[in-house]
């Protein structure tokens, strides 16, 4: 009889597995992923033929575009119901370290103290100010919860003050696209004027009348920063004067105050060469005078101070750059004179000047360093640093008479302080320390250290890692690879609060600094774009494998994320090596460089070319050709991926995931998951408000505690 009952319970037990499994797959029928429709297009170029079967989803007026995005949004949203309490309580868990009635650290600029300051529950910031002293009254500039009302997107950027403290310009977006409309706010009365100036980059400069405003506008098809305006209180906008017409395709243009107030400066930029333009303050009505003309390949930015400017350049082949300097009344080049030699081993990155002391940010072995110098040459030295992991920068410094130099330092097992330096007495006081709330952080739990990878043409590839102490290295924990490796950019070992939430579930965070950043020197960079490019996929990879041969983590357990160029990077390692990672995270990602690179009306196009070569030629086309990742989706199993963008994105388009996703499902040969979610109110950037961007990242990390099955811990 008993042995009858087993049996019953036995059958009884598969045939309710079966069910279950029957129901999953009936689901699973039910919820099918989306499918784009496919209309060939023949895109040619240099007698090469490209088949691109979803170019039609950039057609954003499309209504069927539209319905392919949304429709995707749904089936991310219906696979990953179960898991919508736990993202619920993931935001709650990251929100809740961070302190909602913050507030930064004041600053002296003209008389005024100025604070950015948050309240409990809001999600925007409060812009204020304090005549002479910190417990003077409050003038609040701008309230941006306030002013964020019924959009669902709102970014305030730019807060530029008038001289004599009467007026505040500032740039507003609501959509996401970086499109801004500048505005002037009498901030003795409360007013917005009616000035308002469109299609700019929401960045503006007073001159020294009070009354004129220069301002940096948009072509509105490709975005670029290409026109410089002169707007007088109280015109219409269409009266504007255009002082500068940026012409070259390929340059952006932009325009600022020197910090010593005596100069408008208006700068040209392209990823290879710069050039400046000068302009009295005191004379908004006078014309600019070039500084030093455009050399194709010679980079330099100014600073002044005295009779004098300082000159950030790579001039004569100084390719971590060196510091010259110039009279104001002769300033092309050919009369620049060396101040601080060039340095085979040291990336000099900025300087920052007091009426006593400047200071240089320079980077030694991938590590920042920050040195005090005496104008007059009597003293220098370095703020020292114990670690390998970690980030120092200078915080802001607009005060020209102090002793005090005011920088950030954080590492990534240390919240970030705000330390003022007395640069005289060398002592230093930390003014602010990020709060790490919920009671649960310690410091002392977690390590981090730094390792080099090598890479398969002989170089090292350093990598930053942090993880707690109790997490075991025997190759069975997840490990998250981060990495960007584009235009000089890098990504520096930083603390973050959020991240807590991976490591605390038994996570390794690590970065990996490849070629393509400028974490070992401009040379760095170098070797990681234009016809190098591949070397920072490659890069990525090589370290993927030697931290799964130390035993970190297997490719049963290895994810990687990027975003934007990073993104690329994302697109690329799992084309050339799927099985390496269990599952990759690819944000607003750049995938169809030759298509995009090929279409200057697309923003931002004609300015990349010095970074990913010009298509146009055979040479370039064929080598992106080779590594686009839209380009060289093929039959193969791919990892489990999640895949994001933004409908508004003016930086990476939507279509691109978008039409990389399409492809990726009739491909792939695996049945891991693949999700595309557009948030439908956000541009490059994500969501505007300073806590609604952690509901993106709650569902990024839901996603990798899934693949662990890590969701009930």
């Amino acid at each position: 009889m008993t042995y009858f009952f087993k049996i019953g319970v036995i059958l009884l037990a598969l045939l309710v597995m079966t069910n279950i499994w029957h129901n999953q797959n009936k689901k699973m029928d039910v919820v099918s992923a989306p499918k784009a429709k496919k209309h060939a297009v023949n895109l040619e170029k240099h007698g090469d033929i490209r088949i691109d079967e979803y170019y039609w989803l950039k057609e954003r007026e499309n209504k069927e575009v539209r319905k392919y995005i949304e429709d995707e949004n749904k089936y991310y949203h219906t696979l990953n119901n179960h898991t919508k309490s736990f993202q619920t309580e993931l935001f709650e868990e990251m929100k809740g370290r961070i302190k909602e009635d913050d507030e930064s650290l004041p600053y002296m600029l003209n008389g005024y103290w100025y604070i950015t300051r948050y309240e409990k529950g809001k999600e925007y910031p409060i812009y204020s100010r304090k005549r002479k002293s910190l417990k003077a009254g409050e003038e609040i500039i701008f309230n941006c919860n306030e002013l964020a009302v019924g959009h669902e997107f709102y970014n305030l950027k730019g807060v530029s003050i008038s001289p004599n403290n009467k007026l505040a310009a500032f740039g507003t977006d609501t959509i996401g696209r970086r499109q801004y409309h500048v505005q002037i706010k009498n901030l003795e009365t409360g007013e917005v004027f009616d000035d308002k100036l469109d299609d700019t980059t929401g960045a503006s400069v007073w001159a020294n009348d009070n009354k004129t405003l220069f301002y940096t506008k948009k072509d509105p098809l490709t975005l670029r920063s290409d026109k410089i305006y002169k707007h007088v209180l109280g015109q219409p906008s269409i009266e504007d004067e255009l002082v500068f017409h940026e012409k070259d395709p390929t340059f952006n243009t932009f325009v600022y105050k020197s910090k010593s107030k005596k100069y408008i400066i208006i700068g040209s930029l392209s990823t290879l060469t710069s050039e400046f333009q000068l302009l009295h303050a005191d004379n908004p009505k006078g014309e600019f005078k070039l500084f030093s003309p455009r050399e194709r390949g010679l980079e330099y930015s100014i600073y002044h101070y005295g009779n004098s400017f300082y000159i950030l350049t790579n001039k004569d082949k100084a390719t971590n750059f060196k510091l010259m300097k110039v009279s104001e009344e002769q300033t092309a080049s050919e009369y620049w004179e060396e101040f601080i030699r060039h340095r085979k081993d040291i990336l000099l990155e900025d300087i920052e000047i007091f009426k006593d002391f400047y200071v240089l940010t320079e980077r030694d072995n991938g590590l920042n360093k920050l040195k005090i110098n005496r104008w007059d040459g009597s003293e220098s030295y370095y703020i020292p640093f114990d670690n390998e992991t970690y980030i120092a920068y200078p915080y802001v410094n607009p005060d020209f008479e102090t002793d005090s130099f005011r920088y950030v330092y954080n590492s990534m097992l240390a919240p970030y302080s705000i330390i003022d330096l007395n640069m005289v007495t060398r002592n230093a006081v930390v003014k602010k320390e990020q709060e790490v709330l919920g009671g649960s952080f310690n410091k002392d739990n977690y390590q981090s250290i730094r390792i080099w990878a090598p890479a398969r043409d002989g170089k090292k590839v350093p990598i930053s890692i942090v993880y707690r102490k109790d997490t075991p290295l025997d190759g069975d924990s997840p490990l998250l690879l981060y990495g960007y490796g584009s235009y000089g950019s890098t990504s520096d070992p930083y603390f973050s609060t959020v991240r807590l939430s991976l490591l605390d579930r038994g996570f390794i965070f690590a970065i990996a600094h490849i070629r393509g950043g400028e974490y070992l020197g401009r040379h760095w960079y170098d070797q990681g774009k234009l016809l190098h490019k591949k070397n920072t996929f490659y890069d990525f990879i090589d370290c993927s494998k030697f931290l799964i041969e130390q035993n970190y983590t297997s490719s049963d357990h290895l994810y990687a994320y990027g975003g934007s160029a990073g993104g690329l990077l994302m697109g690329a390692i799992v084309n050339m090596e799927p099985n390496l990672y269990n599952g990759v995270i690819a944000a607003v990602p750049f995938v169809d460089v030759v298509t995009t690179m090929l279409d200057d009306s697309i923003p931002l196009t004609t300015g990349e070319y010095d970074e990913w070569g010009d298509p146009n030629q055979k040479e370039y086309y064929d080598y992106m050709k080779s590594y686009s990742p839209y380009d060289n989706v093929k039959s193969q199993e791919y990892p489990h991926l999640l895949v994001t963008t933004g409908w508004q994105d003016s930086q990476v388009q939507y279509w691109e995931p978008a039409k990389w996703v399409a492809k990726l499902r009739t491909h792939k040969t695996d049945n891991n998951k693949l999700f595309f979610y557009t948030n439908l109110e956000a541009g490059h950037g994500g969501a505007s408000g300073r806590f609604e961007a952690l509901k993106e990242t709650a569902m990024e990390y839901t996603f990798l505690l899934e693949l662990e099955s890590k969701l009930s811990e």
